[in-house]
C-alpha cells in the first residue's frame, strides 16, 4: 500500500473512533464525582471499616464494687489473682471483634501502669508485687493477637491534689505522653466527659468545679495525640475524630449524618440530640461510636453475671450502631481474678455465631444489577460496581441526577430479608433519603423508606420473595454514589423489643458520663 492508501486508511480509522465517542460516551474519560462537603480522613476511614471493638473497663472499680471511685481507695485493694490479657483479646477475637480499648485509669485516678507522676497506680499493688503493668500486658496482648489497642485516660481525676488547678493540666499531658510513647500503636485515644465535683483531691475531700470549655484547653492535648501518635483517632463529644452518639443504651439514630458543628461541642457539653443524629450542614467529619455495655454496669460485679445481654439484644445493638451508618464499642469487664467471665464469654460466642449466619450468602453478589442513570455512560461508573466486592468502586449518576436507582435481578425468585447498602464516603456523605421495593408474584412492593446511609445501612426486611430488588435513591445532596450494595436472607432469629434497643432488667449510673 502506498503512502496515500496508509494516510486514507488511518483517517477512516480516526473517523470511526470520533464517531464511536460521539455515539459511545462512555468511551471518553469521564471525570469523576467532586467531593460534596466535609470528607473523613484516613484515620477515620480506617477506624470506621473496624466497625466493632470492644471497652475493657477493669481498674480500681472492679476491686470495690463501685461505678465511679471516689479518688481515696488504697492501691493495696486492686489485686487481681489470675489476670490474664491474652484471654481478653483472644476471647475478642474470636468473637469478631477488631480492636479493644482499656482504662488505663479512671475518674478514682488509679494508673494501670507504673506512672513516674503518681504513686497511686499498681507500682504500690500487690499486683506482681508492684512490678506489674498491665498496660503493657494488654498491647502486648494486642501485638500478638494481630488486634487494635487503644487507651482511655479520664480527663477527670478525684484523686490528684491538683485537680482544678492549672498545673493539673501538665500532669495529665504528661500521663498522656507516657501512654503514647510507651507501648506501641494506637488506634484510639478516648477523652469522657465526667470533669469536676466530689472527689478526694489529695485528701482535701471536697467539690471542685471547672469550666469544661476552657480548662482543659483541648486544642492543646490534641496536637500531643496528633504528633505522637498519628494515626490514631480521637474520641469525645465533639471529636476531633469521632464522637459521641449521645447515649450510653446502644443505638444511633436512624437518620445519622457523620458530620458536625464541631466548634458547638466540647468533651462533657453534648446536645444529645444533634449528637444521635449528626447535623446534615456540619462543617467537620465526626461519625458516631456507639459505647454500650454488656451488663447494666461498666464495670463487673457479680450480682449482674445473671444480667448479661441475650443474643437478640446484642444484634438489636449492632443493627442499631453498625447498621445506621456508626461503629459498636461493646464494653466487656474482666473480673476480679483479672478475666473475662465465662457468661461473657459464651454470650460473644453466641453473638459472633449469630452474626455469621445473618450474612452467611449475599446473594445480590451473582445477580445482574441495572440502573436508571450511569455517570457519562461509562462502565468505570455503572451499576456492577455495587457488586464487585471493591468498595473503593462505586456507581455514579450524572452531576445533575440526584434521583436514581439501582435494579438487582435475579435468574429465579429469590428469598430475602435483609438489604446492606454503603455510599462511597472518601467524597462525602450524599443520600438524604432512599427507597427499597421488591418484585413479588403480586406485583412491586415497598419494603422500606428510610433517611441516611453514610458508611453503612444495614436493613432488617420483612421476608419476601422476589425476582427483582430496587434501591431508589429519593434525595440526595449531590449526585449519589453507592460502593456496595448486597442482599441476605438471614435466619428467623427475633429482635428483643420489637427492633429497637431493648434495656436491661436493671440500670447503674454511666461509668463514663459523657454528659
Amino acid at each position: 500500500m502506498d503512502t496515500i492508501g496508509v494516510m486514507r486508511v488511518l483517517l477512516r480509522v480516526s473517523l470511526i473512533a470520533v464517531a464511536s465517542c460521539v455515539l459511545f460516551p462512555g468511551c471518553r474519560n469521564t471525570p469523576p464525582p467532586a467531593a460534596c462537603g466535609p470528607v473523613p480522613s484516613q484515620r477515620q476511614q480506617q477506624w470506621q471499616a473496624l466497625e466493632r471493638y470492644a471497652f475493657l473497663h477493669f481498674n480500681m472499680n472492679t476491686f470495690t464494687g463501685r461505678e465511679w471511685g471516689l479518688g481515696g481507695e488504697d492501691p493495696a485493694q486492686f489485686d487481681p489473682t489470675a489476670l490474664d490479657c491474652r484471654q481478653w483479646i483472644r476471647t475478642l477475637k474470636a468473637a469478631g471483634f477488631k480492636g479493644a480499648i482499656l482504662t488505663a485509669k479512671h475518674h478514682d485516678g488509679f494508673c494501670l501502669w507504673p506512672s513516674a507522676y503518681t504513686g497511686h497506680s499498681v507500682k504500690n499493688s500487690p499486683y506482681k508485687d508492684g512490678q506489674g503493668d498491665i498496660v503493657r500486658e494488654f498491647a502486648d496482648a494486642c501485638r500478638a493477637e494481630g488486634m487494635k489497642m487503644g487507651l482511655y485516660l479520664s480527663p477527670w481525676d478525684r484523686n490528684h491534689a491538683d485537680y482544678g488547678k492549672p498545673e493539673y493540666i501538665e500532669y495529665y499531658r504528661n500521663q498522656l505522653r507516657e501512654l503514647l510513647t510507651s507501648y506501641g500503636d494506637v488506634f484510639e485515644v478516648w477523652f469522657d466527659g465526667a470533669m469536676g465535683g466530689e472527689g478526694w483531691y489529695g485528701g482535701a475531700n471536697e467539690t471542685r468545679t471547672i469550666d469544661r470549655n476552657t480548662y482543659y484547653d483541648w486544642p492543646g492535648t490534641w496536637e500531643i495525640v496528633r504528633e505522637l501518635q498519628p494515626g490514631a483517632v480521637m474520641f469525645s463529644d465533639g471529636g476531633p475524630d469521632v464522637r459521641w452518639v449521645g447515649n450510653e443504651k446502644g443505638f444511633a439514630g436512624e437518620t445519622n449524618w457523620s458530620l458536625l458543628k464541631r466548634a458547638d461541642f466540647a468533651p462533657g457539653a453534648a446536645d444529645r440530640e444533634a449528637l444521635n443524629a449528626g447535623q446534615e450542614d456540619g462543617t467537620h467529619w465526626l461519625p458516631a461510636e456507639v459505647d454500650v455495655s454488656i451488663r447494666p454496669g461498666w464495670y463487673y460485679h457479680q450480682a449482674e453475671d445473671s444480667l448479661v445481654r441475650t443474643v437478640p439484644q446484642l444484634l438489636d445493638i449492632y443493627y442499631a450502631s453498625v447498621g445506621r451508618n456508626a461503629s459498636m464499642l461493646l464494653n466487656v469487664p474482666p473480673d476480679k481474678t483479672g478475666r473475662i467471665p465465662a457468661v461473657d464469654s459464651l454470650r460473644l460466642m453466641e453473638f459472633a455465631r449469630a452474626l455469621a449466619a445473618e450474612f452467611s450468602k449475599d446473594l445480590a453478589a451473582d445477580a445482574r444489577v441495572s440502573a436508571s442513570n450511569v455517570r457519562g455512560h461509562s462502565g468505570r461508573y455503572g451499576a456492577m460496581r455495587v457488586t464487585d466486592g471493591d468498595t473503593a468502586t462505586y456507581w455514579a449518576t450524572d452531576d445533575d441526577v440526584r434521583n436514581a436507582s439501582l435494579t438487582v435481578m435475579f435468574d429465579q425468585p429469590t428469598v430475602f430479608n435483609r438489604l446492606l447498602v454503603q455510599e462511597y464516603i472518601p467524597l462525602g456523605q450524599r443520600v438524604r433519603k432512599f427507597r427499597v421495593e421488591a418484585l413479588t408474584a403480586d406485583g412491586w412492593r415497598t419494603l422500606a423508606e428510610e433517611t441516611t446511609i453514610g458508611y453503612k445501612r444495614i436493613l432488617r426486611l420483612p421476608t419476601v420473595t422476589a425476582k427483582e430488588v430496587r434501591l431508589t435513591v429519593e434525595e440526595a445532596k449531590a449526585c449519589p454514589l453507592i460502593s456496595n450494595l448486597q442482599l441476605f436472607c438471614a435466619p428467623d432469629v427475633p429482635a428483643s423489643s420489637g427492633g429497637t434497643v431493648a434495656a436491661l432488667p436493671a440500670a447503674v449510673p454511666s461509668a463514663n458520663a459523657v454528659l
